[in-house]
């Protein structure tokens, strides 16, 4: 190369392709070995590939809440532990770069000669003269339980204490060795201990994966030149962005939405936002947000700021940009502290990741309307329907936590009806298969289908929502955390609002409940919990026609 800002643009995206390829080998590898049905089957996972600074170079396609979030946990973990070859550190921390308690991260330096071959086995290095760390590889796993008052580790409890087992920073593998007696006591402290146990051992050997493919790009191109790359791939993408953001009228946009409640208290808690776009930049400030709640909805500032990140990651309209820490370089995101928007500890944030996640959502793309309004959508159901069921299996006698997020109705598009029965926005997870949750869990579908004209009329409609309706056949404690049950999914231009959500237990005596949509209840065998999910909103007028 002759000058370092000077780059070949043909190599530039067979190095954006293999990096990609990378963090998507990685989330092969996790899935496939994973144990539990909601990481296996539900694919509640993402893995990222980072440069030797900690900024992340490439992403898989998976759960965009994680994704926009995981460069703070990879910072929380270089700034407090030094990574030796075959180090891994393992965080679920909220208040240090996590999400909430159930999702765990694991990251892990890429060192050059890190491996050897012996025998045509591939062996940890153990001689760490002249040795340098190139990348680090990371990947988070949202798994079925993490202890806590609830199974599921998702209840309605009012600090984070109350939620499960908080993790800071810790070495769960040294040298290439997992640290057994760490990961004993991570293991004391959760339900299913066998399958947490198999589902750690997943995120490593995906981790594993992840170093060796980028070792083998090193041993190709050499370690300069892929280093050099990786530089080029982020400034493009904040090329991109830049370019995204001056395409846009210059101009203040504002806008309000609000969750149902926390939970604990019977009051609406408001998200506010401004997005101011001037030139090449845009400034993202939720002053006027509610103050941090008792109940679990409080999010953090790495939920914010991957909220941000994704509604304008989707703003490029093409997959081909890097998924890069150059997205976020415009933009300057302000979360007051003690606020819903970047809470405080002991602040309960369970439901920050998967519910108000999905309102900053919300309110992001409403303000965007008033400057892009052939682009945005109307408002998708708008939450995550978080389902936990766990008890006793009979069948084995040991402990069992199922988790599952439920699909609902996407916003009409301006030019096209939305989908239906899909999960959309800050989740990219999928139901759990009525086979697979069957054979895993003491639990049996007994329906499960779209809810007809759920979605909002206009122009083109919203996508409707699902019924789920799951059956016990063991006593067991269930809960829920979900929202849009009386704020309705907004319609856009005119168009209609989606149907809200509702939720009943029907008793086995034949007796119907309603329940609030956050809570926990205790089930016996034969009862059966019934989730109505919220369509999405419509756009435009019904009178206008598209010519």
């Amino acid at each position: 190369m002759k000058r370092k800002d000077s780059f070949d643009p043909t190599t530039l995206e067979i190095y954006r392709a293999l990096y990609t390829s990378v963090a998507e080998e990685m989330g092969v590898t996790l899935r496939r070995t994973a144990f539990s049905p909601n990481i296996k089957e539900r694919r509640d996972y993402s893995c990222a590939v980072f440069d030797a600074e900690g900024r992340v170079i490439a992403q898989g396609d998976h759960m965009p809440v994680h994704l926009g979030s995981m460069p703070m946990a990879v910072a929380a973990a270089l700034q407090s532990t030094t990574l030796a070859p075959g180090d891994v550190v393992a965080l679920n921390d909220p208040f240090a770069g996590g999400t909430h308690l159930p999702d765990v991260t694991l990251v892990m330096p890429v060192v050059s000669g890190q491996w050897s071959v012996v025998s045509g086995k591939r062996k940890l290095t153990t001689d760490h003269r002249s040795l340098t760390t190139l990348f680090y590889v990371a990947n988070r796993a949202h798994h079925a339980d993490i202890g806590g008052a609830s199974p599921g580790s998702m209840g309605l409890a009012t600090d984070i204490y109350g939620e499960g087992l908080r993790i800071p920073p810790v070495k769960i593998v040294r040298g290439g060795r997992v640290v057994e007696d760490m990961l004993q006591l991570l293991l004391a402290n959760v339900r299913g201990a066998d399958e947490r146990r198999a589902d750690f051992e997943a995120q490593i050997g995906s981790l594993q994966t992840g170093a060796a493919r980028l070792l083998e790009i090193v041993a190709r191109a050499g370690a300069r030149e892929a280093r050099v790359y990786a530089a080029h791939l982020i400034a493009y993408s904040a090329r991109m962005m830049r370019a995204v953001i001056a395409a846009m009228p210059d101009g203040v946009y504002e806008a309000e939405d609000a969750l149902d409640d926390d939970g604990v208290h019977d009051a609406p808690v408001a998200v506010r936002v401004r997005v101011t776009t001037k030139g090449e930049r845009a400034v993202v400030d939720f002053k006027g947000s509610a103050a941090q709640v008792a109940g679990p909805v409080n999010a953090v500032e790495a939920i914010t700021v991957s909220a941000v990140a994704y509604v304008f990651r989707c703003l490029l309209e093409t997959d081909d940009v890097p998924a890069s820490a150059g997205l976020m370089e415009p933009i300057t995101v302000i979360a007051p502290r003690g606020t819903v928007t970047n809470a405080r500890p002991p602040a309960s944030v369970a439901g920050g990741n998967v519910e108000t996640s999905q309102r900053l959502v919300d309110v992001l793309f409403k303000a965007l309307a008033q400057a892009l309004p052939d682009k945005i959508p109307a408002a998708s159901q708008g939450t995550m329907n978080n389902l936990t069921i766990g008890g006793v299996d009979a069948r084995t006698g040991r402990e069992f936590a199922y988790y599952e997020t439920v699909a609902g109705g996407m916003g009409a598009r301006p030019h096209a009806d939305g989908m239906s029965g899909v999960h959309t926005h800050m989740t990219n997870s999928l139901n759990t298969p009525v086979e697979a949750l069957e054979y895993a869990y003491p639990l049996r579908v007994r329906a499960y289908q779209l809810r007809e004209n759920s979605g909002g009329r206009g122009r083109t409609r919203g996508g409707c929502g699902v019924v789920r309706e799951i059956e016990t056949l063991v006593a067991a404690r269930a809960s829920l955390l979900a929202d849009r049950r009386t704020r309705a999914p907004y319609g856009l231009a005119g168009g209609a609002d989606g149907q809200t959500g509702r939720d009943v237990i029907v008793r086995r005596d034949g007796r119907v409940e309603a329940i609030d949509a956050k809570g926990s209840w205790s089930l016996q065998s034969g009862d059966r919990i019934r989730i109505e999910t919220p369509g999405g909103g419509g756009h435009g007028r019904r009178d206008e026609k598209e010519q």
